[in-house]
C-alpha cells in the first residue's frame, strides 16, 4: 500500500477545556496523541486553549462591534479560516461538552454565513472532528452535538470522527491519571489513530479536488437568480 503525503495539510486543535494554562488538561493528554500522528505524518498543526483567549459570547464576527469591551476571535479565526481539519475537543461536565466547547461552536456559527470562491457556504471542502474525555458517561452525546454542529455549517465529517475516553462512573480517576491505565487502552488508542487519519484521508481528498463542486449548492448562484438552470416546482 502506498503511503499517502498529507504533508500538504494544516490542522487546528482547539482544546475547550476549563482550565487556563498551564494547568495540565486531560483533555490534551488525548489530543496529544492524535497531534502525535499528525507529526509523523508531516501535517502542519497548531494547539490553541480557547480559555486563555477573551473570546466574547455572541454570533458575529467581531463582537466589538456589538458592544464588547474585547474580543479575540477574529484573531483566533485567522487559524481556524487557515486550517484544512479542525478539531475540538472537550471535557464532559454533566455529562455535555464544556461551557468553551458551545462558546467557540457559536462563534463559527457567526462566520457560516461567509462564503467562499464558488460562492458556496465558507467551511465547504473543510473537515472537522471532536476529542471528548471525562470520568463520567457522555462521549456519545457529545460527539453527536459537536459533529452534527460542525456539518451544519458546511464542515465535512468523515467516518469515526471522534475518539474519547472515560473512567468508572465519577468521581474516579480521568484520562492523565496513572491508575486510570487510560494511555494504554487500546480502544481508545484505536479509536484516536482511526480518526485522525480518517480526517487526513478526507482533507486529502477535498483539497487535491479544490472542494465541493459548486453545482446545486452554490449560495451566490441561488440569490442571483441563476440557480444551475433549477426551477422551484409551483404548488397548485
Amino acid at each position: 500500500m502506498e503511503k499517502p503525503d498529507f504533508s500538504n495539510l494544516k490542522a487546528l486543535y482547539i482544546n475547550c477545556t476549563l482550565k487556563l494554562s498551564p494547568r495540565m488538561s486531560h483533555t490534551q493528554g488525548l489530543i496529544d496523541v492524535s497531534q502525535n500522528i499528525m507529526e509523523a505524518e508531516g501535517v502542519s498543526f497548531e494547539n490553541i486553549r480557547l480559555v486563555d483567549y477573551p473570546v466574547a459570547y455572541g454570533v458575529y464576527p467581531d463582537m466589538t462591534e456589538h458592544g464588547a469591551k474585547e474580543d479575540a476571535w477574529p484573531e483566533i479565526w485567522k487559524k481556524v479560516d487557515a486550517a484544512d481539519i479542525l478539531i475540538i475537543g472537550t471535557p464532559i461536565w454533566l455529562g455535555a461538552k464544556s461551557s468553551v466547547a458551545s462558546k467557540l461552536i457559536e462563534r463559527l456559527y457567526a462566520m457560516s454565513s461567509l462564503q467562499n470562491d464558488k460562492g458556496q457556504y465558507y467551511f465547504y471542502g473543510k473537515v472537522g472532528g471532536c476529542i471528548i474525555t471525562g470520568n463520567e458517561d457522555g462521549i456519545k452525546h457529545c460527539g453527536m452535538g459537536i459533529l452534527y454542529s460542525l456539518q451544519h455549517i458546511g464542515y465535512s465529517i468523515p467516518p469515526q470522527a471522534d475518539c474519547g475516553w472515560v473512567g468508572e462512573a465519577g468521581p474516579g480517576p480521568s484520562y492523565r491519571d496513572e491508575e486510570s491505565g487510560a494511555k494504554s487502552n487500546d480502544f481508545t488508542n484505536r479509536n484516536t489513530t482511526f480518526m485522525t487519519y480518517n480526517l487526513l484521508h478526507l482533507a486529502k481528498m477535498l483539497k487535491e479536488q479544490g472542494g465541493y463542486p459548486a453545482y446545486g449548492n452554490s449560495r451566490k448562484a441561488w440569490d442571483d437568480g441563476t440557480r444551475w438552470n433549477f426551477e422551484n416546482p409551483e404548488y397548485r
